[in-house]
């Protein structure tokens, strides 16, 4: 049987490792181990990274679409934030779970460890 790709595995929340288990225990708590194969995912840390990510992204395309909205119909700025501000927060929450994901399986391809200086 072929390892899954970690990236897609951890985007889709699956375990980066089997591709079977379960990333997230809720919506981004991070479960201590896979449930079908064991590794251990408590080690794995992806800190602001997934949020910075989602940011920039989610930053250019609110401040495009709205700047589009306003420029191209004209519309006035309560329609505008009417419009773009429930999106910022769907676009944030529709983002946020599979970037953490991602930076949890790019870890995981890349060996990647906590320094520590004992």
């Amino acid at each position: 049987m072929a390892k899954p790709n970690p990236l897609l595995s951890g985007a889709a929340g699956r375990c980066p490792n089997c591709g079977e288990g379960h990333l997230f225990e809720g919506f981004l708590k991070v479960s201590a181990a896979c449930e079908a194969c064991g590794f251990d995912l408590a080690a794995a840390d992806s800190g602001d990274g997934p949020a910075v990510f989602v940011i920039m992204i989610a930053g250019f395309i609110v401040a495009f679409g709205a700047l589009f909205t306003m420029v191209a119909f004209r519309a006035p700025a309560w329609l505008t934030l009417l419009i773009w501000l429930p999106m910022t927060l769907v676009i944030v929450l529709v983002l946020l779970r599979p970037m953490k994901g991602l930076m949890l399986a790019a870890q995981f391809m890349n060996k990647a460890s906590q320094a520590r200086h004992d």
